[in-house]
């Protein structure tokens, strides 16, 4: 599913119009798609009163053939226009047809037409502005968004849906005009569109759903991003024959665990294991290897010399080159949870990844700590393998691009597209909406923003379970944009069990080979049945 800008989605509409779609057939497919989506919302639409807030352009043309059909499915219908519509306009003249109530804003002094319109409706459509609302609301639209914020706080069961996208919010940049109302449901139309997915305006859109109007994908073919969409997350997922043992599904290295983040490189390990890696051995420095034999029984361990109790020496890169050059045959290698920023440790990230990395035939997924001994070094990514993967948040993200947490922030999908390209790594920026940015230009957005993943070691999990998927075969941007996504939806299964305050990182490891197998059986929205219990490990 490709996510758009505005000039995108115009050279889009209009290559269609030269192929024989034209506007008026687009917007007849957008409004019964939109008519639906509200149906199938509210689960049944007979006699539930729904306002109508029409715009002058093809937004509300979009809401006009919308309300038509909602009329025609027992719907009580009132339309209030922002601005008077042609007499030409087909779409106005089938409302007046079928005698549904509208009402004007020029007509309305003090607006009490529409506060009484909002007092009884049970959802307010805004169909005021599309992609094409550029400068700031003002006059008769802000009075009116003003009205419908005011109603729904004097009614809080009143529900707002947007067509396209809130009017008032900035379809490229995700500014929002103070006037902008949020949403309870965003029904974008053909493809979604990028500043959806950027805050501030990101925490307007409530739910978001996509209508397809009937624009062929070959149309939209060019367009390098796009949202990660389960069917296209299952169809990559590694095959899991029968006949297969340990090392038909890789072998993973993972590099982690100081005295000061010991459970990094329990999470971590646990995040390779339980998306299906064969073999996870963690090297870890001696110290710690009492404590974590004791929770990761399944693992096995490569102990690294120590600098001090709990923290790896510089001179452990040899140790390292001997256990993943020997007869395990590992494929992937995950540096960096929790190993700590002790000048020792530094050094032999650096080792590891400049001297020792490039001799070995593995990927690397590189996290936290590794991230930040790479940030010190001027020009890093000339010196490491392309076959890499980097998940860094915000603030590791700052520090290896020496840009702001806020102008990475302003311009998430941007910079990481950049960066990637730059660095000729797969980029995972990690956050609400999480974008995966290949070197070749090519992007992904994952449409999740769950707060109970801010909370300490859910990233250790997603770099654990990136490996993983890297180890069984998959290149380095499918395994991203595949752990990125198994990860969230686990997150969001989690949730809807305990809420997202108090979800610990550990909650999401049992879930994670859930998440995997309905995947594969097409249900993406399941429950735990009773023969999956769920437990915490």
């Amino acid at each position: 599913m490709k996510i758009v800008t505005v000039s995108q989605m115009r050279e889009v509409e209009q290559h269609a119009a030269q192929i024989g779609l034209p506007s008026e057939v687009l917007m007849d497919n957008a409004g019964r798609g939109i008519a639906l989506q509200i149906e199938e919302w509210l689960g049944d639409v007979e006699e539930a009163h729904i306002l109508f807030l029409i715009g002058p352009g093809n937004n509300g043309g979009d809401g006009l053939v919308a309300a038509h059909h909602l009329y025609e499915w027992g719907a009580k219908i009132s339309v209030y226009l922002a601005a008077l519509r042609a007499e030409s306009d087909a779409n106005y003249q089938e409302i007046r047809r079928c005698s549904i109530p509208i009402f004007s804003a020029q007509k309305d002094k003090g607006f009490a037409i529409l506060d009484t319109q909002l007092s009884s409706a049970e959802i307010v459509v805004d169909a005021l502005f599309g992609t094409g609302k550029a400068r700031p609301m003002e006059g008769i639209f802000a009075e009116m968004m003003n009205r419908v914020e005011s109603a729904r706080v004097a009614h809080p069961e009143l529900k707002v849906v947007a067509v396209d996208l809130p009017s008032g919010l900035d379809a490229d940049t995700g500014v929002s005009d103070p006037a902008c109302v949020r949403a309870d449901l965003t029904i974008t139309l053909a493809c979604p569109k990028k500043g959806l997915f950027i805050f501030p305006g990101a925490e307007k859109i409530g739910e978001l759903r996509i209508v397809d109007i009937g624009i062929p994908p070959e149309l939209t073919g060019d367009i390098p991003l796009e949202l990660i969409m389960p069917e296209e997350v299952r169809a990559m997922l590694p095959q899991r024959p029968p006949w297969a043992n340990k090392g038909t599904f890789g072998r993973v290295m993972v590099v982690a665990g100081s005295i000061n983040y010991i459970g990094a490189a329990y999470l971590a390990c646990n995040g390779a294991a339980r998306i299906g890696a064969g073999l996870v051995t963690l090297a870890t420095p001696y110290t710690l290897l009492p404590i974590l034999a004791s929770k990761l029984t399944e693992v096995t361990y490569a102990p690294l010399p120590e600098a001090e109790p709990g923290i790896i020496a510089a001179s452990a890169t040899l140790s390292l080159q001997e256990q993943i050059s020997g007869a395990s045959g590992y494929n992937t290698l995950l540096i960096g949870c929790g190993l700590g920023q002790k000048p020792e440790v530094v050094e032999f990230i650096k080792k590891t990844l400049f001297e020792l990395a490039p001799t070995l035939s593995l990927s690397l997924v590189v996290d936290a700590d590794g991230l930040n001994a790479l940030s010190q070094v001027p020009h890093w990514w000339e010196r490491m393998p392309s076959e890499a993967i980097l998940t860094p948040h915000p603030g590791e993200m700052s520090r290896l691009c020496k840009l702001s947490v806020e102008e990475i922030q302003q311009d998430r999908i941007g910079v990481c597209c950049r960066m990637a390209e730059e660095w000729q790594k797969v980029v995972v920026l990690k956050g609400a909406f999480t974008v995966v940015a290949a070197p070749d230009g090519r992007a992904m957005v994952c449409n999740a923003a769950n707060p109970g993943l801010a909370s300490a070691g859910t990233g250790d999990v997603l770099a654990g379970a990136i490996a993983g998927l890297v180890a069984q075969g998959m290149s380095c941007f499918d395994a991203a944009v595949c752990g990125v996504y198994l990860h969230s939806r686990a997150a969001e299964q989690v949730a809807k069990r305990i809420g997202d305050a108090g979800m610990l990182a550990g909650d999401l490891l049992p879930e994670l080979p859930l998440t995997v197998k309905m995947l594969k059986r097409g249900d993406v929205d399941y429950e735990i049945e009773e023969d999956e219990p769920w437990e915490e490990e």
